[in-house]
């Protein structure tokens, strides 16, 4: 599979820090999945309504790690569509620019998020992340996989330390997987909300 546009962007922007620097080594990449009753088509329509990311990534969400605003355009998001987004995290609180880089109506959905992370020591700290959404038919339903790709991280200090040890930087993931997973879980349900 070849890499996409967005992917040979992400690239080079790593080779010349062209976005800052880079304390990852690789990058980190975590998946989850979860199924959903809902149709493709209406897990797609949840998903490029970027609005309802402030439900089932913020409100549904665990008071200290979720999405608190989103500026977003009304109707369907397209590639190139740019939102803007607030969230609250156990190290502080971050600063999102977005731009959707795929969108293909009942099959994947895909966005990169410039993030800032202000520490709660008032340390800023920027990374850039790819999520991905791709949805699958699975026995009258959806089965919905997320990945996301952390690319950038300018720098490794506190709890993002972890991520410079090999045996914590697993730990450092499967954390951040039960946030993935909860998130991803309340999109399938509202996903299923909107059909019934």
């Amino acid at each position: 599979m070849h890499p996409s546009a967005n992917e040979m962007e992400v690239r080079r922007m790593q080779r010349t820090g062209e976005r800052g620097a880079n304390a990852l080594g690789s990058e980190l990449v975590l998946r989850v999945e979860e199924p959903s009753e809902a149709s493709p088509e209406a897990v797609y329509e949840v998903l490029c309504d970027l609005r309802t990311h402030l439900r089932w990534a913020g409100e549904q969400q665990r008071p200290k790690t979720r999405l608190v605003s989103i500026e977003a355009p009304e109707g369907r998001a397209v590639v190139g569509t740019e939102f803007r987004t607030t969230g609250l995290d156990p190290m502080g609180t971050f600063s999102d620019r977005s731009v959707v880089t795929e969108a293909i109506p009942a099959k994947a959905f895909e966005f990169v998020t410039e993030a800032q992370l202000t520490t709660k020591k008032s340390r800023r700290i920027d990374w850039t992340n790819v999520h991905r959404f791709e949805l699958e038919l699975n026995a009258g339903g959806t089965r919905i996989v997320y990945t996301i790709r952390i690319v950038r991280i300018s720098e490794l200090t506190g709890m993002l330390a972890m991520f410079k040890v090999p045996v914590l930087r697993g730990v450092a993931l499967k954390a951040s997987a039960g946030v993935a997973k909860r998130g991803v879980r309340n999109l399938a349900r509202v996903a299923e909300g909107g059909t019934r």
